[in-house]
């Protein structure tokens, strides 16, 4: 399985409609599971994020088709020129191999 995760700032005039924007994803069908979400700004270290995406995909080519879906272009459009920063990563998760804590 691949986790993709993406962390945007937007300026909080546009904070709206950047997650509209990035709502558009969820109705994209390739992924097993698709959030967007807003960042509770708890973490004592960094706060910066404001919105993050989070996806869960079976393989690389189930998130290639989710990005070569038109909402995705469609989102990329909205958001991209109303959004700051977007930082991304993708790594690949084995659910049945668990690390123990501590």
């Amino acid at each position: 399985m691949i986790r993709h995760i993406v962390f945007f700032t937007a300026p909080i005039e546009n904070m709206d409609k950047v997650r509209e924007g990035l709502s558009i994803l969820t109705a994209i069908p390739h992924a097993r599971l698709l959030e967007i979400g807003t960042n509770v700004k708890t973490d004592q270290f960094g706060t910066e994020v404001d919105l993050v995406v989070y996806g869960e995909f079976d393989d690389e080519a189930a998130l290639a088709a989710y990005k070569a879906h038109p909402n995705y272009q469609l989102s990329t459009s909205l958001v991209r020129p109303i959004r700051e920063l977007r930082m991304a990563a993708d790594y690949e998760s084995d659910l049945a191999v668990k690390q123990p804590l501590g």
